[in-house]
């Protein structure tokens, strides 16, 4: 019996591995990201080299081949330009899209935690009504906003190009899906039966569950507002309250009459890429957390 045993197990059969799929088949998707990110990068390198050249340079050498080096004189003059008018415009912007990402992200957390948590009578139609808004272009508000704010004299001011920029519909969207997803009942009524307020709930224990989603939220908004253009440019007047896109424009609006504006609009353009990079890069080990948290709970 023993012998039987053992003689069968000599012969048992090997388990059958998975064949692996050929590695070449994965050479025309890498080739084809390839070309994608080159196609999608082509643009950034373009304005990497062009804001290292001087006027003459942009204008007498192939846009995609870099020249002789000036960059440094380029930032110099970009700085000292109208008195250092690009550096208020930076500031406007990080005004506006900073404090702006910020508020909004704030209302929307609290907007879309009322919505999955609490239940009231007309809770999905106040619901479908922001989804609309999410699908209403900007272009589209710009007009009926100058005209609110022309009714009490408010434009050209900081004020008009801020308010308008911390209403999110599509943040209140996410903030309501996370948080139905993210934040359990029994939690919210646990809280409750030890004395906790509505605020110190969501304060306490909302907003650090909903976190994730609110770094993503704060993302989209503050791109959205950064790249706002046609809201101050209906809005503004003062040169001094210009955003960073609309003090490039009109500088690229006066080239032809100074030809050395177009280096510093590019100049300009490029440095008020940095901005955008730096917040991507500080917050991004918080977007991938909610990233895997939502892989987990789905």
């Amino acid at each position: 019996m023993t012998l039987l045993t053992r003689t069968e197990g000599a012969h048992a059969p090997s388990p059958v591995r998975p064949r692996r799929a050929p590695r070449l088949s994965t050479v025309p998707v890498f080739v084809f990201m390839v070309l994608v990110a080159g196609y999608m990068l082509l643009p950034v390198y373009w304005l990497l080299v062009s804001a290292t050249k001087s006027q003459s340079d942009l204008v007498d050498t192939p846009g995609l081949l870099p020249a002789e080096w000036h960059l440094g004189d380029n930032l110099s003059a970009l700085l000292t330009q109208q008195d250092g008018v690009y550096v208020r415009w930076l500031v406007n912007s990080l005004a506006y899209a900073g404090a702006g990402a910020a508020v909004g992200t704030l209302l929307a957390a609290m907007a879309g935690y009322a919505l999955a948590v609490y239940e009231f009578k007309g809770r999905e139609a106040v619901f479908s009504v922001i989804l609309g808004g999410v699908l209403v272009p900007a272009t589209a508000l710009a007009l009926p906003l100058f005209l609110l704010f022309a009714e009490v004299d408010a434009t050209n001011t900081f004020w008009s190009v801020f308010l308008p920029s911390i209403v999110s519909p599509f943040g209140v969207y996410l903030s309501r899906i996370f948080a139905a997803a993210s934040i359990p009942g029994e939690v919210v009524e646990a809280a409750r039966i030890d004395g906790a307020g509505e605020w110190t709930i969501f304060r306490s224990i909302a907003l650090r569950m909903m976190s994730p989603a609110l770094v993503t939220v704060f993302l989209f908004q503050f791109v959205v507002i950064w790249n706002n253009f046609l809201l101050p440019l209906i809005m503004l007047q003062d040169e001094r309250l210009y955003p960073v896109t609309l003090g490039l424009f009109t500088w690229q609006s006066q080239t032809s009459r100074a030809p050395e504006l177009q280096t510093l609009t590019l100049v300009g353009a490029l440095v008020s890429v940095v901005p955008i990079v730096i917040t991507f890069l500080l917050l991004q080990r918080y977007w991938r957390a909610g990233l895997a948290a939502g892989a987990v709970k789905s």
